[in-house]
């Protein structure tokens, strides 16, 4: 018997396939950028009520994309002569200092967060971390060596290259191998997530690199804080801050 105001419950939908075993030969990206992306977002904020934070991929980019810019302009950079060296060469040291603290926030945080998710949900994901530390672990060395950069010197220019072309070569093996494997497997959700870890977590990174730390998540994670904030005040005596 019906009863007014009675409606049919219709039963729930079967729960999407969300493994990527599950989703059959043509996978699909779990998480997507452009205008999938946007809508995705809109979903989250209205799901929430609240700004979506930016997601894992935006947060990478966009550090990706200030290193990019400051190597081109290191690399381009007016020639250290004429009545203009002294002012060219502070500059120079400046931008240096600069890509010195951006590379090495983004690697620590890279490595407590970032390269952890990969290792867990990308099939494959162990080798694709382990090549990636590695080459951030020689480019940490590089930017150790840079402390003491001198624009103009011979040793320091060619170790400031040398970087660069590795800095590159590290980039693009994660925008074109790493990230469209994790595209494939991580939630809309859990890429928010991640995004919002990574960026609370770089205002207390270190800023400069420590090479001979082990890239370890647990022991990064503990350290981390300690380690950004007498950084922090290294900088400030030194000058680096400036």
């Amino acid at each position: 018997m019906r009863y007014p105001g009675h409606h049919r419950v219709r039963p729930p939908p079967p729960a999407r396939a969300t493994r990527p075993e599950d989703r059959g030969p043509d996978r699909k990206p779990m998480f997507t950028c452009g205008d999938a992306g946007n809508a995705q977002r809109r979903e989250l904020r209205h799901r929430h009520g609240r700004q979506a934070m930016a997601n894992a991929f935006e947060v990478l980019e966009r550090d990706h994309e200030m290193v990019k810019r400051l190597m081109l302009e290191l690399e381009s950079g007016p020639p250290l002569t004429g009545s203009a060296e002294r002012e060219s060469m502070l500059d120079r040291r400046r931008q240096v200092d600069r890509l010195i603290t951006e590379e090495s926030k983004h690697e620590a945080v890279e490595e407590e967060y970032f390269w952890p998710v990969v290792r867990e949900l990308v099939p494959g994901g162990n080798e694709l971390a382990d090549h990636a530390i590695a080459q951030e672990q020689r480019g940490k060395f590089a930017l150790d060596a840079l402390i003491d950069y001198r624009p103009g010197d011979t040793r320091s220019e060619d170790t400031l290259m040398g970087f660069i072309s590795e800095a590159r070569e590290h980039i693009a093996f994660e925008e074109e191998q790493v990230w469209p494997e994790l595209r494939l497997v991580i939630s809309p959700e859990r890429s928010a997530e991640l995004g919002a870890k990574m960026e609370r977590a770089k205002r207390m990174a270190p800023t400069r690199p420590h090479p001979h730390t082990p890239p370890k998540p647990g022991l990064l994670k503990a350290a981390s804080p300690f380690v950004g904030a007498a950084d922090r005040l290294r900088d400030l005596v030194t000058g680096r801050s400036r």
